[in-house]
């Protein structure tokens, strides 16, 4: 077992965290070495909504047994067949702030050939040697001698059960220490955020007296690429639809048809040039109305310390899209994105015909300045201008003969972007409390490229952040999900000195 503050202090400097944290103690360290156990005993269960509502109900069994075998109250909130968890410190106390942490117990699917290891329920500590990921004995983590680069390999690895695990072991230490909190600690686990359907906000309003806080924490999301201490403030929303262009009623040959009758194909490449410039930039009327960056906000773009050369290099292209000066201020933004394109067939064997329709599945990004609604109104209108007649679904026969043009938009669901000031108390307490623990200042991301779903949280009137705790490259959604363990180590570190920052100042009601 690791169990010096030497060793503890070595797991921070190879993070890259500065010197040792003024809070960190035996009991975190050795909370966070007891808890390696129950990590693992938790991976091991399969957590796919969508594959087993009967994993789902054994997974929030297990958590609530787990909470309440340490002394905290915990029950499970109904939703259908996949229930979510609610637990707490069991001292609430009206002097106290209330903080509620959010994290989800379901993952993503998966495709076990796809693994290199037997099981991505068998969770394999590995170590980067000679170019290569090797596994190690699993005792090396269990008794708390791993290096901090050596990770574990397992679906939900980081995304997320690591977050719930940190929580268990940062209260622990507490009990450990004899200390009380300075907040009152509630958590939420959610069953639905991967696998959907989202009923979060439907948990939410049943529960509002129990879940009511003063802030909302969301332990989602990857730390910044550097490693830093990260605290972001909101996240970009999303619309998503498909574009479709009709030619004739049915597949034509080529040879008696073509350069007669018009190619959708054709007529869709053509229109999807028309919706951005050759930097990048979006040219549809009013898309980036409203997208304003205040000297706060664009001194924090300038604050995160990206490496855009090597971001290139990572993903591997020459030269960014100008849609904004830097990464951080791009992805402030709201994006068009062409995800896929279909027309016909596409294969070895070409035949020689004119499809009869194409079709585009197009997602966007939003920002709290741009609605998805909005979005979508001014992508329709945009099409109109460029001559086309948008019907639903196929074309009578009458629009056939009427329209030269003919498009149809599908789905457009969408989900709202949110964003906390970057001046919001609870912002100023979560950085005041890691820069006290880690003796740097963290990185502050005003908003982040992906989403998580904040929507399902409002009804509490409570301001949202997101504190993410799990590397970067630690494969989300895919196969070889992994988590390091310097990070669960700091995570949990993390966690402890947020619960004994007191958080003595006013908080904002609301985001936008």
């Amino acid at each position: 077992m690791i169990s010096s503050l030497r060793a503890l202090g070595a797991v921070i400097a190879v993070l890259g965290f500065g010197a040792l944290p003024a809070m960190a103690d035996d009991p975190v360290e050795e909370a966070t070495v007891a808890s390696l156990e129950e990590w693992v005993s938790f991976l091991r269960m399969p957590n796919v909504t969508k594959q087993s509502t009967a994993d789902i109900r054994a997974n929030a069994d297990w958590i609530e047994a787990t909470f309440q075998r340490y002394g905290y109250e915990a029950r499970q909130l109904e939703d259908g067949e996949t229930p979510m968890v609610y637990a707490a410190w069991p001292d609430q106390l009206p002097g106290r702030k209330t903080i509620l942490f959010y994290a989800h117990m379901d993952g993503q699917a998966v495709h076990p050939e796809e693994w290199d290891q037997e099981s991505p329920w068998s969770p394999v500590l590995k170590t980067f040697e000679d170019g290569e990921w090797k596994p190690l004995p699993l005792e090396r983590l269990l008794s708390g001698e791993a290096a901090p680069d050596d990770r574990l390999f397992a679906r939900s690895a980081a995304d997320d059960k690591a977050p719930i695990l940190m929580l268990l072991a940062a209260m622990n230490a507490l009990k450990a220490e004899g200390l009380e909190p300075a907040v009152n600690i509630k958590i939420l686990l959610d069953s639905h955020e991967e696998g959907g359907p989202p009923t979060l906000g439907d948990v939410v309003k049943r529960n509002a007296d129990l879940l009511a806080a003063d802030a909302v924490i969301m332990l989602d999301g990857p730390m910044h690429i550097s490693n830093r201490p990260t605290v972001v403030y909101g996240h970009r929303g999303g619309a998503g639809f498909e574009l479709t262009v009709y030619g004739a009623r049915t597949e034509l040959h080529s040879g008696h048809y073509g350069n007669y009758s018009p190619n959708p194909a054709q007529l869709l490449a053509s229109l999807l040039s028309t919706f951005k410039d050759d930097c990048g930039r979006v040219t549809v009327e009013g898309f980036y109305d409203g997208v304003v960056f205040d000297e706060e906000t664009q001194a924090a773009f300038a604050s995160v310390p990206d490496d855009e050369a090597a971001i290139n290099k990572r993903i591997g292209i020459a030269e960014a899209d100008c849609v904004g000066q830097t990464y951080q201020e791009a992805i402030n933004y709201p994006s068009f994105n062409i995800a896929g394109l279909k027309a016909a067939d596409v294969g070895a064997s070409r035949r020689t015909i004119i499809p009869e329709s194409a079709t585009a599945a197009i997602g966007m990004r939003t920002v709290p300045a741009t609605p998805p609604e909005r979005l979508l109104a001014l992508v329709r209108a945009h099409i109109e201008a460029q001559g086309y007649h948008l019907v639903d679904g196929e074309p009578t026969e009458e629009e056939r003969m009427t329209y030269p043009r003919l498009a149809s938009m599908s789905g457009g669901r969408g989900s709202k972007a949110l964003q906390t000031p970057l001046s919001a108390p609870v912002g100023k307490w979560i950085v005041a409390s890691l820069t006290e623990t880690f003796g740097e200042a963290p990185v502050r991301i005003p908003l982040m490229g992906g989403s998580v779903p904040t929507s399902g949280l409002l009804s509490l009137g409570a301001p949202i952040m997101l504190l993410p705790l799990v590397n970067a490259d630690n494969n989300q959604h895919a196969a070889n999900e992994n988590m390091r363990i310097g990070n669960y180590y700091t995570g949990v570190q993390s966690l402890h000195g947020l619960f004994l920052t007191p958080f003595e100042v006013g908080t904002e009601t609301e985001s936008n």
